[in-house]
């Protein structure tokens, strides 16, 4: 029987549902419904979101929108359902895992898939209650709107909804549920799931709908011989590549790359123990579960191609030849540093690539690792001195001021000839004044555990447009307090 809502009391978001990836067939999902939550409230809404979608400007004002995106009423057209994917975690075979406490409503016409998570237990939540807490729900509502500030490939988040409802982690905390909008919520672990199960049938399905949806340049292509499974790994490697170059730039750590949270689409992903760095450390770990540092900052990278080469295991069945697998992976290795050297370039205001640009690039980098300079500030700094000209707000952030001084020499000459307010300008679309720092996370959510869910659309406010100065949001934009370094942040969500 299927679980399309027709109820008489279904909520009519406004919005129009097509298959989407549902037409797939039940071999790759399970229908079902949300858990209700008792009396639910708004925590926090990005009207960006809700503007993509093309809900009404008084979407929110709704009882019924507000009870159904807390999984308490149906939506009028969708068909929840909950996929099956199974996934490495930590670089160890889990096995089946899927969607544990996220629940699909559809696609939209739009072309948008929207899930709610949080709401409820599924047959794939592993023992789990299905829900989250309202701590990680905010993180993840506001991550997800910071990263698309930045310009970084992400599933976006239209909401946040609480509820006094108890979940018991190390503690007993209230009830959340994010509602989560992406293209696809597709990760390699769904592959790896068919693969592992030797069920070539569905696999090839699942390739087929991926191809065919968002890359179908893939079908047409005559690399590897026309091989379009081969071109698809190829394709998936290269976006995987540019977005790890991208969190690399910004000094964003994800905390926990395991394969089941690595999208198709070069998205970022499933917001758990992430951090944007304080000072800089290529070493930082920022998950407290990573005890052996598998996701360490300066492993991002080398993780990401690790994660492909199990994806590119998975299509194997469907490439046909593991030598054309592995050479799909092979321009992970060249794309990777020319777009991270692109992005870098960018923060030190240089359009074109000349010879010495990487031991600038490396030298900074060194120089930051060295003092454990703020990361943020440092860059953002840099950029003011590119317009104003006064070095000495950044030379403040570093102990070794000689070693500084040495290096803004080669940096000026690099610059000799440019037009500054050219180059500052690109500083400062590519260095942001803001970014979610673990401390302004943590008592936006302290408040919002009060009820006082202010600090929440502050945050919002400024992380959708990070580069802009946000005249009177200084405070939002300094160094960390002491109490941030002992900030811990794990799995447990």
């Amino acid at each position: 029987m299927s679980l399309l809502a027709e109820d008489t009391e279904a909520a009519d978001l406004g919005l129009r549902w097509k298959p989407g990836f549902a037409a797939l067939g039940p071999a790759f999902f399970t229908e079902l419904r949300p858990t209700p939550l008792p009396d639910s409230y708004w925590v926090g809404r990005s009207e960006a979101v809700a503007g993509e979608l093309g809900l009404p400007t008084d979407w929110h004002e709704s009882k019924a929108t507000l009870a159904a995106l807390t999984g308490s009423m149906p939506v009028a057209g969708a068909r929840p359902i909950a996929t099956v994917y199974s996934g490495h975690q930590f670089g160890v075979w889990a096995g089946q895992l899927g969607d544990g406490r996220a629940i699909m409503l559809g696609e939209t016409e739009g072309g948008l898939e929207v899930q709610l998570k949080g709401a409820g237990r599924t047959p794939y939540s592993r023992g789990g209650d299905g829900r989250a807490v309202l701590r990680s729900s905010i993180r993840e509502f506001l991550c997800s709107e910071a990263m698309h500030g930045l310009g970084i490939p992400t599933t976006r988040a239209l909401c946040v909804t609480g509820s006094d409802a108890p979940v018991y982690r190390e503690e007993i905390e209230s009830a959340a549920v994010v509602t989560r909008v992406a293209p696809s919520f597709v990760r390699f672990g769904h592959f790896e799931h068919f693969a592992a199960n030797q069920r070539d049938e569905e696999l090839r399905a699942l390739a087929d709908y991926v191809i065919d949806r968002y890359y179908p340049a893939c079908r047409t292509t005559d690399r590897f011989g026309g091989n379009a499974y081969a071109a698809f790994l190829e394709a998936v490697s290269e976006r995987t590549a540019a977005l790890l170059a991208q969190w690399q730039a910004v000094g964003f750590c994800h905390g926990v790359m395991n394969t089941d949270n690595m999208s198709i689409l070069g998205l970022t992903i499933d917001y758990g123990p992430f951090q944007f760095l304080d000072g800089f450390d290529p070493r930082h770990i920022c998950n407290h579960s990573d005890t052996q540092g598998r996701y360490a900052f300066n492993q991002q990278p080398n993780v990401a191609y690790w994660n492909l080469f199990c994806l590119a295991q998975a299509l194997l069945p469907l490439i046909g030849d593991q030598e054309v697998a592995v050479a799909a992976l092979e321009s992970y290795k060249t794309v990777f540093p020319n777009e991270f050297e692109g992005r870098m370039r960018a923060k030190l205001g240089l359009t074109q690539a000349a010879e010495g640009d990487r031991p600038l690039i490396e030298g900074v980098l060194k120089l930051l690792a060295a003092g454990k300079v703020d990361y943020t500030i440092f860059w953002r700094r840099l950029s003011g001195y590119m317009a104003d000209g006064n070095v000495e707000p950044v030379r403040d952030v570093f102990l070794d001021r000689a070693g500084f001084d040495a290096w803004l020499l080669s940096f000026s000459q690099r610059h000799a000839g440019t037009d500054r307010a050219l180059a500052a300008e690109l500083m400062r679309r590519s260095n942001p004044k803001f970014v979610l720092r673990n401390h302004l996370g943590q008592q936006a959510i302290e408040a919002s555990q009060q009820k006082d869910h202010s600090g929440v659309a502050t945050l919002l406010a400024l992380l959708q447009t990070p580069f802009e100065e946000h005249p009177g949001a200084d405070a939002y934009a300094g160094f960390p307090p002491d109490w941030a370094s002992t900030i811990e942040i794990s799995c447990s969500s």
